[in-house]
């Protein structure tokens, strides 16, 4: 970019070049602010839909106890864990359930089809580290979040079992 002019004033001359990545900058910035917008839509709060924030919540809780959150939403073609953790040397495959009563309870929500699909996306993790593995196991994480109210947290260790 020059800055200047012939008759001595403050000007500013913008090139081919410079008008390319303007225009550019302005587009891609266009695109941000169209996919901003979309997460917030009127009458949601904050934050995201309810899912979403109790299972921030969940991994907030879980790094409280000492566990490592390793990654969050694990999917595969196989299925989808929300929450793979370390405590200590077990690894730990976290299911969280959120829900704004109390029934049914988010516990009993994790039904046998979800305990398979979420044993055979474990299985898929746990083949990276190879033989011997180390020792695993299935936990719950329900929230109760009722509006204008703080959420309830139950951590419930060894709550499934693998399914074969």
């Amino acid at each position: 970019m020059r800055s200047g002019s012939r008759r001595g004033g403050v000007g500013l001359h913008l090139g081919f070049f410079e008008n390319h990545v303007l225009l550019v900058n302005l587009c891609n910035m266009k695109q941000w602010l169209d996919r901003v917008s979309k997460m917030f839509k009127p009458g949601q709060p904050v934050g995201g839909d309810l899912g979403g924030r109790g299972e921030n919540v969940a991994a907030r809780f879980l790094r409280d106890l000492g566990y490592k959150v390793l990654i969050r939403n694990y999917k595969t073609e196989l299925g989808e864990i929300d929450i793979i953790a370390r405590d200590g040397n077990t690894i730990v495959f976290v299911e969280v359930k959120t829900r704004v009563t109390e029934e049914p309870t988010p516990e009993d929500q994790v039904n046998d089809p979800k305990r398979h699909q979420m044993t055979k996306a474990a299985k898929q993790y746990m083949a990276r580290y190879g033989t011997p593995q180390p020792p695993a196991r299935f936990d719950v994480v329900a929230i109760i979040w009722p509006a204008n109210r703080g959420p309830v947290i139950r951590h419930t260790q060894s709550a499934l079992a693998a399914t074969f």
